[in-house]
């Protein structure tokens, strides 16, 4: 969608909140397990139509900055296709990676790494 930020001048959802999506180390591809949690967002975006979604890639610390903000935006593209392929209007949906820049857990393990390895879901109105 280019440089301009289509659901910056909308409210942010704060009230409704999805699981995040995660990912194996070094991948971008969905894992079965995690389809549900995507559906679960095209059933309330199919009921919300006025609603907006930004999904948020983002990494472990492994790897140089500029590839994991690569990886983390595959993450958000693999994600957006999901929800594109299940109904929702590609133009309701806008991609945005933070590589590593924000961890949900700052540890430097397997445990950590794995919960940082995810995508995010950012809901606008």
């Amino acid at each position: 969608m280019g440089d301009r930020d289509l659901f910056s001048m909308g409210q942010r959802i704060t009230d409704v909140n999805f699981e995040t999506v995660a990912f194996d180390y070094d991948s971008f591809k969905i894992k079965p397990s995690e389809v549900g949690k995507i559906e679960q967002v095209a059933v309330y975006m199919s009921q919300n139509r006025k609603v907006v979604c930004v999904l948020e890639g983002h990494c472990d610390e492994r790897g140089s900055n500029e590839y994991n903000l690569s990886l983390g935006e595959q993450r958000a593209q693999a994600v957006r296709a999901h929800l594109v392929g299940l109904g929702v209007g590609a133009e309701r949906l806008q991609t945005r990676s933070f590589g590593e820049e924000k961890p949900l857990d700052a540890g430097h393990n397997e445990t950590a790494w794995a919960k940082n390895r995810r995508v995010e879901f950012a809901l606008f109105r």
